[in-house]
C-alpha cells in the first residue's frame, strides 16, 4: 500500500508542468560533513543554501558555500581550508559555472586541479576530472560513473581470526534535461568483523545494513543498495523518492533519526523560505522480530511520518522541532493511513482523531556558531508525557525521554586544523520501545536514533587534525554506562522488548538492570592518494566490563585498508 501511495505522491507532484532543475546530494559521511561544517563554524553564520542539522546536504548547495566563502574574504581560511574548498569542489564540478573573481583563490584552486574558471558543455568521457572515472555532459543529461571499493585486512589480539572485509560497488548520479536528478549505489560485501561487532549483530542486526547470510562460523556477505530520484515542481521545493538513509541533528549521533540504521524507501518534501526549512519525510520499514523481540520468519511493513522545522534565528543561532509517528497493521490501520500524508497538521491530533494508540514522539535541536571558532549543538527527545509523574520524582517508566549536548571547536588553542569535539548522550529506560515491533523505533530490528537503543549514557570525545591537505589524523574516545536486560527482565535497555513487560511501574533509574561499562579508544590515519581514493591506518582498544558478573573483555585491534568513493565504516558503539 505504501509504494502506490508514495508512488501516487511522486506522479502528482511530477505532474506540474515547470520544473527547476535539483541537485543530487553528498553521501552522508562524518569525514566529509565535518569539512562542511568546519567552514560554516569558521564562516561564523549560517550558508543560506540548507540548514546543517538536516542531512544530507545539496551537491549544488555546498558549492554554494565554498562560492560565498571565497568572494567574502571575511573568513581567516588556512591553506588546508583552501584544498579542502579546492576538494569539495572537486567533487561536486558539475555545479561549478565560473569560479570568484578572486585572483588568488582561483590559483590556489586551480594548482588543486579543480576545473577551469570556464565550464562548457563538453563530451569527453573517462577520467577528464580526477573525481569521475566517466562522466558525460550533453544539453539532455549530465552523467557521472564510478566505481566504489573498500578492503582491509587487519587482527584482532583476543581471537584467532583475522578480520578482512572488501566490497565492489558502482556510483552513478546524473541530472535529466537540467530538472529530474537521480542517484544509484551498489556494492557487495563480504568480510569478518570484530567479535563486539558481531555480538551487537547478534542482539540487532549488521550496523546499517538489511539482510546478511553467514559464510562461514564468523564471515558476513550482504548487499548494500541506495538509489533516489529527485526533482523541484517549485523554486523553493525540494522532492526526493528513494532508498536510502537520512540523518537529523548536529553531532557524531543523533537521538532524533540517525544512519545506523539499514537504507528504507522514504519520500522527503523540503520546504526552504528564508530563514525556515520544513521537512516532511515518509518511510515504509520492516519490522522483523516477534512480540518478545526476537527474530521472525515473517517479515512485515511499518511506517514512519515525520515532520522537522528548523529555523535561523539569526545568522548563528538555529532552533528546530521535531515530531514523528511509528506505526504499522492493526485494529486501526490495515496499512499506510492517509490521514498521515497531511503535510502541516500536529500527528498527536491525528492520533487521537483515529483513536489509535500508535508511537508518537516529539524532539528538539539548536545550534549555536561562536565567535568563527566554535559550535554548540543540543537535541531533546520525548517518547512519552504524563505531567503528573514527568515533574514528580517517583521514577515513572513513563518518563522516557533522551538528550544530547555536544560542541566543536576548530582551530582548537589557536593551533590550525585542529578540531575538538565533545558529546554526551543519554536515553532513558524505555525510551524508543512500544508494545510491538510495528511501533517501536526501529527499523529491520536496528535503532533510528542512537545504535545503543536506551537506558544508557554516553561521553565522546573526537579529535581530528589535518596538518597537510592530504593526510587526516582521527583520534575518538568513548566512556559509556549501559543497564542491560539480564535474568529475563525488561529494564528498558533493548528497545526491541514490549514495555508492557517492565520490572516495575515507578523507582525507575538511569542504567538500572546490570550495569555494562565500555570504554573505546579508536585511533586512525587516513591518506588521500588521488581524489576519493584513501589509505587507512587504524588502532583500536576496546574495554567491556560487566561487574556484576566479574566480566572483563578487552579487545585490541588494527587494520590497514584501501577504499575508494567509499565513506569510512564506522564501527564506535
Amino acid at each position: 500500500m505504501i509504494h502506490k501511495v508514495l508512488l501516487c505522491c511522486v506522479c502528482v507532484l511530477s505532474g506540474v508542468s515547470y520544473c527547476f532543475g535539483q541537485s543530487t546530494f553528498i553521501p552522508l559521511n562524518d569525514d566529509s560533513y565535518h569539512l562542511i561544517d568546519r567552514l560554516e563554524i569558521k564562516r561564523g553564520k549560517f550558508t543560506e543554501g540548507f540548514h546543517s542539522n538536516v542531512k544530507p546536504f545539496e551537491r549544488e548547495a555546498v558549492v554554494a558555500l565554498t562560492d560565498s566563502i571565497l568572494t567574502e574574504e571575511t573568513t581567516n581560511l588556512t591553506s588546508v581550508d583552501r584544498a579542502t574548498i579546492g576538494y569539495l569542489r572537486q567533487d561536486s564540478w558539475e555545479w561549478l559555472t565560473s569560479e570568484p573573481s578572486m585572483p588568488d583563490s582561483v590559483a590556489a584552486l586551480s594548482r588543486l586541479g579543480s576545473i577551469s574558471t570556464d565550464a562548457p558543455v563538453r563530451k569527453r568521457t573517462f577520467f577528464e576530472h580526477p573525481s569521475d572515472l566517466y562522466s558525460l555532459q550533453t544539453e539532455d543529461v549530465d552523467l557521472h560513473v564510478n566505481f566504489a571499493s573498500d578492503n582491509y585486512y587487519g587482527a584482532e589480539t583476543n581471537t584467532a581470526k583475522n578480520m578482512w572485509f572488501t566490497a565492489r560497488g558502482v556510483e552513478i548520479r546524473g541530472i535529466i534535461n537540467q530538472k529530474l536528478g537521480f542517484y544509484t549505489f551498489v556494492a557487495d560485501n563480504q568480510g569478518i568483523f570484530p567479535r563486539y561487532v558481531r555480538n551487537y549483530v547478534g542482539q540487532y542486526n549488521t550496523p546499517g545494513e538489511g539482510l546478511t547470510k553467514a559464510t562461514g562460523r564468523f564471515g558476513l556477505d550482504f548487499l548494500s543498495a541506495r538509489g533516489y530520484i529527485t526533482f523541484r515542481p517549485l523554486k523553493n521545493i525540494a522532492v526526493q523518492f528513494g532508498h536510502d538513509r537520512n540523518f537529523i541533528g548536529s553531532g557524531y549521533r543523533s537521538m532524533l533519526l540517525s544512519d545506523i540504521s539499514s537504507p528504507y524507501l522514504f519520500l522527503k518534501i523540503t520546504t526552504q523560505l528564508g530563514k525556515f526549512q520544513y521537512t516532511n519525510l515518509w518511510s515504509s520499514m520492516i519490522n522483523f522480530q516477534t512480540p518478545g523481540g526476537g527474530y521472525s520468519r515473517y517479515k512485515t511493513k511499518k511506517y514512519t511520518a515525520m515532520h522537522h522545522l528548523s529555523l535561523n534565528l539569526s545568522d548563528r543561532f538555529n532552533i528546530g522541532i521535531f515530531e514523528a509517528e511509528v506505526f504499522g497493521p492493526d485494529s486501526t490501520h490495515t496499512g499506510f493511513d492517509l490521514n498521515y500524508l497531511n503535510p502541516i497538521i500536529f500527528y498527536r491530533f491525528v492520533e487521537s482523531y483515529l483513536g489509535s494508540q500508535d508511537n508518537a514522539l516529539l524532539g528538539m535541536d539548536f545550534r549555536w556558531l561562536l565567535a568563527k571558532r566554535m559550535s554548540v549543538y543540543g537535541q531533546f527527545m520525548m517518547d512519552e508525557f504524563l505531567t503528573k509523574y514527568y515533574f514528580s520524582n517517583r521514577g515513572s517508566w513513563t518518563k522516557k525521554y533522551a538528550t544530547q549536548i555536544g560542541a566543536k571547536y576548530v582551530d582548537a588553542f589557536g593551533v590550525p586544523n585542529l578540531d575538538l569535539q565533545a558529546e554526551y548522550n543519554m536515553a532513558r529506560p524505555y525510551t524508543y520501545s512500544h508494545r510491538d515491533g510495528t511501533r517501536n523505533y526501529t527499523h529491520w530490528r536496528q535503532p533510528l536514533a542512537h545504535p545503543l537503543g536506551a537506558n544508557f549514557t554516553e561521553f565522546l570525545t573526537i579529535i581530528r587534525y589535518k596538518p597537510i591537505p592530504r593526510l587526516t589524523a582521527y583520534g575518538t574516545m568513548m566512556w559509556t554506562n549501559k543497564g542491560l536486560d539480564f535474568d529475563e527482565k525488561n529494564w528498558g535497555g533493548n528497545i526491541l522488548l514490549d514495555y508492557e513487560t517492565r520490572v516495575d511501574d515507578f523507582g525507575n533509574f538511569l542504567t538500572q538492570g546490570t550495569p555494562q561499562f565500555t570504554r573505546l579508544t579508536d585511533l586512525r590515519l587516513s591518506y588521500m592518494l588521488t581524489h576519493n581514493l584513501f589509505l587507512d591506518g587504524r588502532l583500536m582498544w576496546r574495554r567491556e566490563e560487566i561487574p556484576q558478573y566479574g566480566f572483563v573483555r578487552k579487545t585490541r585491534l588494527h587494520t590497514i585498508a584501501l577504499r575508494y568513493n567509499i565513506p569510512y565504516r564506522q564501527q564506535i558503539f
